[in-house]
């Protein structure tokens, strides 16, 4: 990497949890020079307005929330296991494996009506996701952990959308009871398709 590379990654590493908290539109440069100690004309060196280096903090926390969740899914050898990690990672909203939150939930809740750049990251994201899900479904069915009738991509979609429900209730409420039955539901239903 050169010094330039470093510095703009540095830049991204620092704004990534201010826009988790605060939001696109709620993060100042201001905050962002405070954060990285940069002045704003080194800001704009490295990105040409808020806007850009927006999309590159979005990219950043998409990328790093993803390799989260695939945290030690390689030491688990069932798709099972692999569904259930799943379930342990995003199984606490008030200690999520990013600062600030969830980002599907976070710039996809602002970008809807707002940011159709952001919108349509977020939107890659979680397609993304359904289909890893859906692909372990499929890969259980496969190898003989769950039923054949079961349906992977309706559970996919079950389980995300009830997985990010349920970290909006539980910041919202800053309790994780709405976690805890969401995940009860939802391991009961892994254990009923299995053989």
């Amino acid at each position: 990497m050169t010094k330039a590379e470093r510095t703009r990654q540095f830049i991204i590493e620092q704004a990534a949890p201010l826009f988790m908290k605060k939001g696109v539109a709620g993060t100042a440069m201001s905050d962002i020079m405070e954060a990285t100690k940069l002045a704003k004309g080194s800001l704009y060196v490295h990105f040409e307005n808020k806007e850009e280096l927006s999309y590159a903090v979005v990219d950043y926390n998409l990328g790093l929330f993803g390799k989260k969740m695939s945290e030690g899914s390689n030491k688990q050898p069932t798709a099972k296991g692999k569904i259930l990690l799943l379930l342990k990672i995003l199984g606490d909203p008030l200690n999520t494996p990013l600062e600030g939150g969830c980002p599907m939930l976070n710039f996809g809740t602002e970008a809807d009506d707002t940011n159709p750049v952001i919108l349509e990251k977020v939107s890659q994201f979680i397609t993304g996701r359904k289909q890893h899900i859906t692909d372990l479904v499929e890969k259980g069915i496969k190898d003989g952990e769950f039923k054949n009738t079961w349906d992977a991509k309706d559970f996919s979609i079950k389980m995300l959308a009830l997985l990010e429900g349920g970290i909006l209730l539980c910041r919202v409420a800053n309790n994780n009871d709405a976690m805890k039955a969401i995940v009860r539901m939802l391991k009961k239903e892994i254990n009923e398709q299995g053989i």
